[in-house]
């Protein structure tokens, strides 16, 4: 819509997750970092958590772009507490048949496919997103599934990827013997200021803008209503070029992104029946913070 009047290649704002647009911020470079050492030093468990839309699919998404070709990967994403047997899920991720088989032979099965990877030179690892939906029960079956060693070698590498609530949930007494498997844990936090405005311009870089497009006013009043978060970044920035588009600007200032709040605040569906006057606010800080505590509800 607005791609070819700010000279875009392509829109640079989605909220889906892009390798391609992934911007390395001081803790996600850090995260990045200790992924690759878990996977070069076959870390039995990874553990990585952050805020929704802090942009931990993303990251892990990259690292396993930037796997070598010969390693075989599972992805569960779909995670939820009813799981009824994780292993034929497991077996599902790595394509591998499940159906009609029972439970000592689907181990079996798995058993014999890791041990096929292995003797093929092929690492093996499973990412499980959202795995603070996980029950005990399901996260106790990954333990087990880890005890698969040859040769000492560990045959199955395991990540765990989830919002704040995995650590709550690794620190409970009965998955004691879990975290002692976990040799790598890293939470990721919001963005800065800086970094925020850094996101911003290294999207729009990424997607063909070179030349600035949002005022660092803009860029400010967006970090501070999105606390940092990337995903509550692209939404707020995407709908401003919306709006910047419709008005035939061609530069996007903290007028355009306070009218788009203002907008959310008053005619959005999250709306709430006792939110503050938003315009009603005694300085601009407060004004942010109550734009924030309605914009967090839309996001």
């Amino acid at each position: 819509m607005y791609e070819e009047f700010y000279g875009l290649t392509e829109k640079p704002f989605s909220i889906q997750p892009d390798p391609d647009f992934l911007y390395f911020g001081k803790r996600h470079s850090l995260a990045y970092s200790m992924l690759e050492y878990s996977v070069e030093n076959r870390a039995g468990f990874s553990v990585i958590t952050g805020e929704i839309g802090s942009g931990k699919t993303t990251l892990v998404s990259h690292l396993l772009n930037n796997l070598p070709q010969t390693t075989t990967v599972g992805l569960i994403s779909n995670t939820h507490p009813d799981i009824a047997n994780l292993l034929e899920w497991v077996m599902l991720s790595f394509d591998q048949p499940y159906d009609g088989l029972s439970q000592v032979a689907l181990y079996h099965a798995f058993q014999n496919f890791l041990i096929g990877e292995y003797s093929k030179g092929h690492p093996v690892i499973l990412v499980v997103d959202e795995a603070q939906n996980l029950s005990l029960a399901s996260l106790e079956a990954l333990r087990m599934f880890s005890n698969i060693n040859m040769n000492k070698h560990q045959l199955l590498q395991i990540i765990l990827v989830g919002q704040p609530e995995l650590r709550d949930i690794l620190r409970r007494p009965e998955l004691k013997q879990f975290v002692q498997r976990v040799a790598v844990d890293f939470h990721i936090t919001a963005l800065t200021q800086a970094e925020s405005e850094l996101y911003i311009i290294h999207r729009l870089a990424v997607a063909g803008r070179k030349a600035q497009l949002f005022s660092h006013e803009a860029s400010l009043w967006i970090s501070m209503v999105s606390k940092g978060i990337p995903r509550s970044i692209n939404i707020l920035c995407d709908t401003a070029l919306v709006y910047g588009f419709s008005m035939g600007v061609d530069r996007i200032d903290v007028e355009i992104v306070k009218e788009v709040l203002r907008d959310k605040a008053k005619f959005g569906v999250f709306l709430a029946d006792d939110d503050p006057d938003v315009d009603g606010a005694k300085d601009e800080t407060d004004q942010s913070s109550n734009y924030t505590n309605i914009i967090e509800r839309s996001f």
